[in-house]
């Protein structure tokens, strides 16, 4: 059955906790534990198979039929979670993001292994190395969510997933899509195991994205803004594609020029 609690002060075992989860990738890491907020991001991570552990619920934000109708959601996942209830001035204080909707959750990491994903016939697949900026990495993964995207692999990874930043950029879309975390060197191979077409984006020795077939099995693959991909991943490559810049500048945001290969692939399938 579902613990119910209130708390009304900042200096809670338990709030204090909260914080420190949103601050501390190590303290993540050591609980297994990372933060969601929001109502509709809390309802998918616990619909997409993700534990609850605690819910921190403000009912003079949210009212007080969401506040039920989400902790009789929490409760049906995990009978153990825990309900925490605070006042308004509090909620305000441990919120991470302005408009807040008045609800708060703890949940449990879950490992991401490569073996674990599922492949359509026609897999279309992003694949991250080193991105180091959550905020870019949380556009990604929602990009790749709307365009239908198999899967987001994120090679050699900088920053945790669990990143507060992450988890709010991505807008839910974190437990919407199948995501993996690999080297470089076993990604890869597994792609090259699944027939996979890999397809770097990069300046040098590089045609239109527009010409290359991305109707079959396809990884997009997008490095740092910085420094771009390693040599391992364009030797690997089956083709190398740029996205052609008529101004100044000579590159995109990284989650910008995601957005695009990923769409072209959509594109191209839809008219095939």
């Amino acid at each position: 059955m579902m613990r119910i609690e209130t708390i009304t002060s900042a200096n809670n075992p338990k709030i204090k906790t909260l914080s420190n989860l949103l601050e501390k990738s190590r303290l993540r890491k050591e609980m297994n534990l990372f933060v969601v907020e929001g109502y509709r991001e809390v309802e998918r991570g616990i619909e997409a198979g993700f534990l609850p552990k605690t819910l921190f619920l403000c009912g003079e934000i949210m009212g007080e039929e969401k506040l039920h109708a989400l902790s009789k959601l929490a409760e049906k996942a995990n009978p153990k979670c825990g309900m925490v209830l605070v006042p308004a001035f509090l909620y305000t204080k441990i919120a991470y993001r302005g408009g807040t909707e008045g609800v708060t959750a703890e949940f449990e990491c879950q490992e991401r292994k490569l073996e674990d994903i599922w492949l359509s016939r026609q897999p279309l697949i992003a694949v991250l190395e080193a991105v180091e900026k959550p905020g870019n990495l949380g556009a990604i993964l929602r990009s790749a969510d709307a365009a239908g995207a198999d899967a987001v692999i994120i090679c050699d990874p900088l920053t945790d997933l669990y990143n507060p930043n992450i988890v709010r950029s991505s807008t839910g879309a974190i437990f919407s899509r199948q995501i993996a975390i690999a080297s470089s060197e076993e990604t890869i191979n597994w792609l090259k195991q699944k027939g996979i077409k890999i397809y770097t984006a990069q300046l040098q020795d590089s045609q239109p994205y527009y010409n290359t077939d991305m109707t079959c099995g396809t990884a997009i693959v997008m490095g740092t803004e910085a420094t771009g991909l390693t040599d391992l991943w364009r030797t690997a490559a089956d083709a190398h594609i740029r996205i052609p810049m008529a101004g100044q500048a000579d590159s995109l945001n990284v989650s910008v020029s995601a957005s695009i290969l990923l769409f072209e692939a959509v594109r191209q399938r839809s008219s095939k």
